[in-house]
């Protein structure tokens, strides 16, 4: 048995940046994958033992269980405000916050804005699965037009409701913005794309190119009411032609 745990035997090995604690996230949800692609990019470029990761209210709010690396809850949208402080503390660390859309979008709009046209040298991974997935379903303001959610029953408004926000686009538009992409991980080949976006943003943040965002256009089948299958589907159908997946500002468009 010891022999087929020898190196040149494993097919795939757990990253050690993830600890062995059993996830809480229902089951077809993107968070355990996309928690897996960020571990893996931390190990990759060693930097484990100068990462400083900060979790907001939200369905991330467990998130430091899950990750052997210094975590700093933070309340409900204000996780930019203290990623700047902790980023200005210690400028050599890789800082990053882990954040739905929510969070990111609604209350933490202020933060999220200001903390990118400054430029604060973060990575911030932005969930979005277009509704408050932790506390009920309820409308966000990335909400599709015509989507149903606990709060919109009938469908998103937008007379009375507003049109949703494409927070990407909008926040790279802002100076300090280095990269901004938008990215999925419901199969194989996106999984690997995000994966290589969420390496280039630890890459840039560690050269303190300013502000990386990497959103990620998730399902939430329980808040969809829908089986993660089905959830999979609708978002291609729905989701992915109002947030088109791809980078949005690169280096090269600066």
């Amino acid at each position: 048995m010891e022999d087929i745990k020898k190196a040149e035997y494993l097919a795939y090995k757990k990253t050690e940046v993830l600890t062995d604690k059993v996830l809480h996230y229902c089951p077809g949800c993107g968070h355990g994958t996309i928690h897996r692609l960020v571990a893996e990019v931390i190990e990759e470029l060693d930097l484990q033992h100068k990462t400083i990761g900060i979790a907001p209210v939200g369905c991330s709010v467990l998130a430091y269980e899950y990750f052997n690396v210094d975590f700093q809850e933070a309340a409900h949208g204000r996780a930019p405000a203290l990623a700047t402080a902790i980023s200005r503390l210690y400028p050599d660390h890789a800082v990053f916050t882990y954040q739905g859309d929510g969070d990111l979008a609604a209350i933490g709009t202020a933060e999220t804005i200001h903390a990118c046209n400054r430029g604060e040298n973060i990575v911030i991974v932005f969930v979005n699965n277009g509704i408050y997935g932790m506390t009920g379903g309820q409308m966000a303001p990335t909400t599709l037009e015509n989507m149903k959610s606990s709060t919109s029953p009938y469908g998103r408004d937008v007379k009375m409701m507003g049109s949703p926000m494409k927070m990407s686009e909008l926040v790279a538009n802002l100076p300090g913005t280095h990269y901004v992409t938008r990215q999925a991980v419901h199969k194989p080949g996106h999984v690997r794309k995000t994966k290589r976006a969420l390496k280039k943003a630890f890459q840039y943040q560690q050269e303190k190119k300013g502000t990386q965002l990497v959103e990620i256009v998730s399902n939430c089948n329980s808040g969809w009411k829908m089986t993660p299958n089905k959830s999979n589907q609708w978002m291609e159908e729905n989701m992915f032609p109002f947030f088109p997946l791809g980078d949005i500002k690169t280096p090269d468009d600066k």
